[in-house]
């Protein structure tokens, strides 16, 4: 009998739960980034929507200028990707870095640390956008931080590739080293984009 009772409950369970998923569909979520309502202030101090890269394929990834180590290495892993691509596609590619930090990071110490990690101001973007925009954009990228309480911040490092209408593509979390098979996709995509 209680075997019974404990079958009928769970079944009424699932039913009910099947019911609410039925009644509330899911909007539909468009898979462009670029649909994010954010606005970059790149390390010349130029104001940009995000979607002003629409139409190129971008590595854009998260980071905070203040970073002893991860970002240093993220910044080496990127130019190792970008290196890694043939250099006739390598010009139809942008790479955006986005402050986590944008209480420190302003446009003065990204061109900075743009300068001194020489980085070419025509492909490369260092940006800060808003406090509240830091969260949305490392929520749609799957990056996880948290400031410390000596002001830095633990944080992934995630590279994600976009595709022209600012769809991720793929992602890659291997530092140090080009991921051989992202580089492959980042080919894929910039052909694709001619």
């Amino acid at each position: 009998m209680r075997t019974l009772k404990r079958f009928c409950l769970s079944s009424l369970f699932s039913l009910t739960l099947g019911l609410i998923a039925q009644a509330a569909p899911a909007e539909p979520v468009s898979p462009s980034l670029y649909e994010l309502d954010l606005t970059l202030t790149n390390q010349a101090g130029a104001s940009r929507q995000f979607d002003v890269y629409r139409g190129h394929v971008v590595l854009v990834t998260m980071f905070y200028g203040r970073c002893p180590m991860a970002c240093p290495l993220l910044i080496d892993t990127l130019r190792a990707i970008e290196s890694s691509i043939p250099e006739a596609e390598r010009s139809n590619l942008r790479v955006l870095m986005v402050s986590i930090d944008p209480e420190h990071d302003t446009p003065d110490a990204l061109a900075a640390l743009a300068k001194q990690r020489r980085l070419d101001s025509k492909r490369w973007t260092m940006a800060r956008i808003s406090k509240d925009d830091v969260r949305l954009l490392a929520a749609a990228l799957n990056v996880q931080y948290r400031q410390l309480p000596d002001g830095q911040y633990n944080h992934t490092s995630v590279i994600s590739l976009l595709g022209p209408q600012g769809a991720i593509e793929k992602q890659t979390t291997v530092l140090g080293k080009p991921d051989q098979e992202f580089v492959a996709d980042v080919s894929k995509a910039l052909g694709r984009g001619r």
